[in-house]
Formats: structure tokens, sequence, C-alpha cells
């Protein structure tokens, strides 16, 4: 008679729960923990699934035998449909990729930096204040971008604009004047683009 040798399948509850739980404490709790958040009393099928998590890479170990998100562990889902911002269209469908926030905003993490915004002078442009600006460091920008600058020692995020004078920012508010640099202009970056929590 053979034997059945197939590994039982994984719950993918277990993977949501695991990521929850890192959100809330930022680490990977011990196996013991494991067991609890996933309902398991056998310690064997716990290793069990670790060992399945790291094989797949959403798991791994630090030097000292630590767990540790692995490098799929931040992974969401990316639906295969569309959303449309105009007429209604059919409900989206259970198809999807999967992709990190960084793989989608971040070309050169080298390079890349968060700037939280502060003020309303570039709303028109639907930058709003607390938004997290996603910007590639560079010191030269083209005219129509939107720059980060750094202006008497302050960071401002505007528009990138020539006059005959030479480059001014320009902000997306008319309660806001355009800004002409009366020295040299420094570019900190390039907005690559933005982060937004809406509740």
């Amino acid at each position: 008679m053979a034997l059945n040798t197939q590994k039982p399948a994984i719950d993918p509850s277990y993977l949501e729960k695991l990521q929850d739980y890192y959100a809330d404490h930022k680490v990977i709790p011990s196996y013991s923990v494991l067991a609890t958040l996933w309902g398991i009393s056998a310690k064997s099928w716990v290793s069990e699934c670790v060992k399945r998590f790291e094989e797949a890479g959403f798991l791994d170990w630090t030097p000292d035998k630590q767990l540790k998100p692995g490098a799929r562990f931040f992974e969401r889902r990316l639906a295969d449909s569309t959303v449309q911002a105009g007429l209604p269209n059919p409900a989206i469908s259970d198809g999807y990729d999967l992709i990190t926030i960084d793989d989608y905003l971040v070309r050169l993490p080298s390079k890349t930096s968060l700037v939280r915004v502060k003020g309303d002078s570039m709303v028109e442009a639907g930058i709003h204040e607390g938004d997290l600006l996603v910007v590639e460091q560079q010191p030269n920008a083209n005219v129509g971008e939107i720059v980060v600058a750094i202006v008497d020692n302050e960071f401002t995020v505007k528009y990138l604009e020539r006059e005959k004078g030479g480059f001014v920012l320009k902000p997306a508010n008319k309660a806001y004047p355009v800004i002409r640099p009366k020295g040299r202009l420094e570019i900190f970056g390039v907005m690559a683009g933005l982060v937004r929590r809406t509740r």
C-alpha cells in the first residue's frame, strides 16, 4: 500500500494573522505565541508552517536565530481589475497579483526619502498636509516637475518653473506667491509618488 506523503495545506489566514500581529507589535512572535495566534495545539505543525513560510520567502532568520520578515512578507494584493473614478464598472474580480509598496513606489532605495508635507500650498496638485512624499534625491530637475527644494535652509515642495530671471518655485494654491530665490536654488529631489492614509 502506497503511503500518502503529501503535506496538508496551510490555511491562508495564518499569514494574514501573522502580518496583522507584526503590524501591531513589529516582531515575529515565538512558536508558543504563534500556536495561540493560529489556534494550533501541535508544536510540530507550528514548526512545519514556519518552515513553509520560510521556503516561500515570507519568513527568514536573523544571525542570532530569531524569526524576522522575509523578502515577500510585505507583499500586498494587487487586484487584476482597475477601479474607475467615473461611471461604475463591474465588481473587482477575485484575481490578483502580489506587489510590495516599495516595488511600486521606490525605484532607487539608496536615493529615496520620505518627506512629510506641512501646509496647503500644493493642494491643487492633490498634495495635502500630512501626506508623505516619495522623493528621489537628485540635484537637478525638469521644468514642470514637482520638486522638494531648500530655500532659506527650509524644505519646500513646489513646481519647478522658469522665468526670464531664472528658475522659480510655483505653488499649486493661488493664495501663495511664486518663490523667486535671490541666490542659488538648491534642489533636494523630485517627487516620485505620494502616500496618504484616508482613515
